[in-house]
């Protein structure tokens, strides 16, 4: 697998995923805010679910001003059914008072200030530096890192320790698109449990594929 070129990886799971494998032109976002809340929706959730909540959400509360002095409790009602949505309620109310109190009421703009915010991980600040500040990043989740492994491209324990492998692999201008198509390729074909391997475009090449597994 290390002998296929980064951009032909790619090409060969947008080629067996059709549309749905090609991420959307990218267009920087305008607002952080949203964006910071739906990725921290999304974790452990649906996308159709993130995408219903995030609406219904957003519609109430737009702003950190509104999140940090809503009642925890009518937040957890609009996060529902969202994952974990009394977390998420705490979480969130906990990060619009950390941005109004430290800076200014707008949302960071580096990696170092988004890390900071309670229980933002380098998943989620990465998608927010890519989507929000056009800043190339590999938001690295765990399709990202199992489909990594799988297929050889890297060999690595934790979630961190891919996304600076990939890094040095692919090419920066594929950086911020990578996660859009390995997240569906995970979804569709590269599954956590009997993965589709027939209608793997690696399958001939694949080590995980050669001995059956099934996770």
């Amino acid at each position: 697998m290390k002998d296929l070129k980064a951009a032909e990886v790619l090409d060969r799971m947008r080629d067996a995923l059709g549309e749905t494998g090609r991420p959307a032109p990218m267009e920087c976002s305008a607002d952080a805010f949203p964006v910071l809340v739906g990725t921290i929706i999304s974790l452990r959730t649906r996308d159709a679910v993130t995408r219903l909540v995030s609406r219904k959400l957003l519609d109430e509360v737009p702003d950190p001003a509104t999140m940090a002095s809503m009642d925890e409790k009518r937040l957890q009602e609009l996060l529902r059914p969202a994952g974990f949505y009394r977390q998420k309620a705490r979480q969130l109310r906990e990060i619009s008072g950390v941005i109004l109190q430290k800076h200014g009421g707008r949302v960071p703009d580096s990696m170092e200030d988004l890390l900071s915010l309670p229980g933002v991980g380098r998943k989620t600040a990465n998608f927010v530096m890519g989507m929000v500040f056009g800043v190339p990043s590999i938001c690295v989740d765990v399709h990202v890192h199992r489909i990594s492994n799988r297929l050889g491209l890297v060999r690595t324990g934790t979630p961190e320790e891919t996304e600076m492998a990939l890094m040095g692999i692919f090419p920066e201008e594929l950086w911020t698109g990578l996660n859009h198509t390995m997240v569906r390729f995970g979804q569709g074909i590269c599954r956590p449990v009997r993965p589709l391997c027939g209608e793997c475009p690696f399958e001939s090449e694949c080590p995980y594929s050669s001995r059956g597994v099934e996770g």
